[in-house]
């Protein structure tokens, strides 16, 4: 009775435990599979009990069994198997030994390895989203060699720690924010708040409660607690007034008491609140020209522009043009798990465009390039004209500074890439340039022109 008790007690505890048991006995013969196992494994009790291991490895049931094993060693055994049904586990298996050490039983515990593969997938998907934003920590660096760049890298480091104002101007695009990053992070005070406030993305009716904060029921609408302000926020920081070119008028006037005196009074309260905060201001305006036209105050306009750090346009920078575009191209490569690669006449035509959008422009550009491209395509100098909107290349060639051999070469580059483009083969292509098939193979190879025959 003890002996039954026990027995079904044992089966009742197995049958809760989450890892599937396998018992055998001394010759491989199946004697107990707990719920798990099935659970796991796809295999239902009845396809198992009472069947010998090696009979069922001989079925296709089981790879890599570790019964046999066990019975001939009578020591542990770990290993990873397969079964028919395409599922892995880990398998920890031990022998039951008596007294005189003779083998009674085999015990394996069968562990589902879909959720550690999958947490493994997890991990790697992590670790590439870290690699990511790690690559986007440095494209939040200044980047370039260029000799309109390194003027820039040099004011930077010389105003980084002089803890003044600065006024950043250029294009959109261009890369204001990443100047200001520059400056924080090579400033006494990088380590302290870094608060950035878009002047023209916040409406003028909220921009002042932004800016300044408010007292508890100061406005209609307003939070029971109040708000403290970008200002208050930024204490002991810097504080990057972004398009400070779209402030209201009105609200220029409370902005420059507020630098001169390094207070701020909250809208609704009447306490002063000191603080200490270092100011950068971004624009993509001429605020000299504002100033003359009455929409920017001019006294504000002198007390930011104490250190003016101009930017210039992508355009006027197309020595950088290729390491910005490698460095992005890495960048969403790992992010989309892609290999995508750019052909030598690929940053030629990056090169001659104008880049309007300027780098952000160009960012955006690479990431759709990744995205619409298969995992290993090889990007040419057409695809990229075509995603710019440039017209086809001109077969017509300026002399310029290029010597007879260039001349002649990018000829016939263009030559062979419309003949294969409009004919689809090397073999079509060179009926009609009247050359041999591997002539046209060869000159491709040595032009850098991708050929899909």
């Amino acid at each position: 009775m003890n002996e039954l008790i026990e027995a079904v007690d044992y089966k009742k505890i197995c049958d809760e435990l989450y890892d599937g048991i396998y018992i055998s006995d001394e010759e491989g013969k199946t004697l107990y599979v707990n719920k798990s196992y099935s659970r796991i494994t796809g295999l239902a009790p009845e396809l198992v009990l009472n069947k010998y291991v090696s009979d069922l490895m001989k079925e296709g049931l089981y790879k890599n069994a570790i019964t046999p094993d066990i019975i001939r060693t009578k020591k542990p055994i770990n290993a990873m198997a397969e079964i028919r049904t395409g599922v892995k586990v880990l398998i920890s298996g031990s022998p039951i030994l008596d007294q005189e050490g003779n083998l009674k039983k085999v015990v394996v515990i069968n562990r589902d390895m879909s959720d550690l593969l999958d947490m493994q997938e997890k991990l790697v998907a992590s670790q590439n989203e870290i690699e990511h934003l790690r690559k986007l920590q440095v494209t939040n660096n200044l980047m370039g060699k260029s000799d309109e760049i390194q003027p820039i890298i040099r004011m930077i480091h010389q105003v980084a720690d002089l803890d003044v104002t600065v006024l950043i101007t250029g294009e959109t695009g261009v890369g204001k924010e990443v100047i200001g990053n520059e400056i924080y992070r090579n400033s006494n005070r990088h380590g302290k708040p870094f608060i950035k406030v878009n002047c023209a993305a916040i409406p003028a009716s909220l921009l002042e409660a932004e800016l300044f904060g408010y007292e508890a029921g100061s406005f209609t609408g307003a939070s029971s607690k109040g708000k403290i302000g970008m200002f208050e926020l930024a204490d002991k920081g810097t504080l990057l007034l972004d398009e400070i070119g779209e402030m209201p008028l009105e609200l220029q006037s409370k902005l420059l008491r507020i630098i001169q005196e390094k207070e701020v009074t909250r809208i609704g309260g009447t306490k002063s609140i000191k603080f200490d905060v270092r100011i950068l201001a971004a624009t993509n305006c001429d605020l000299h020209e504002l100033v003359k036209k009455g929409k920017f105050r001019e006294d504000l306009y002198y007390r930011l522009n104490v250190f003016p750090i101009h930017i210039p346009p992508l355009r006027h920078r197309s020595s950088d043009i290729e390491l910005l575009a490698r460095h992005y191209l890495d960048i969403y490569n790992t992010k989309y798990g892609k290999q995508i690669l750019f052909n030598r006449e690929v940053y030629e035509v990056f090169e001659t465009y104008k880049w309007p959008g300027n780098i952000r422009e160009l960012q955006n550009v690479i990431e759709r390039i990744v995205i619409t491209s298969e995992k290993y395509k090889k990007i040419n100098a057409e695809f990229s004209r075509k995603i710019l909107n440039m017209e086809p290349e001109s077969t017509e060639i300026s002399t310029g500074e290029l010597s007879l051999k260039e001349i002649v070469a990018k000829v016939e580059r263009q030559i062979i890439e419309k003949a294969l483009k409009d004919y689809g083969s090397t073999r079509k292509a060179a009926a009609i340039l009247k050359i041999s098939q591997s002539s046209v193979v060869k000159k491709a190879k040595k032009l850098g022109i991708q050929i899909s025959d």
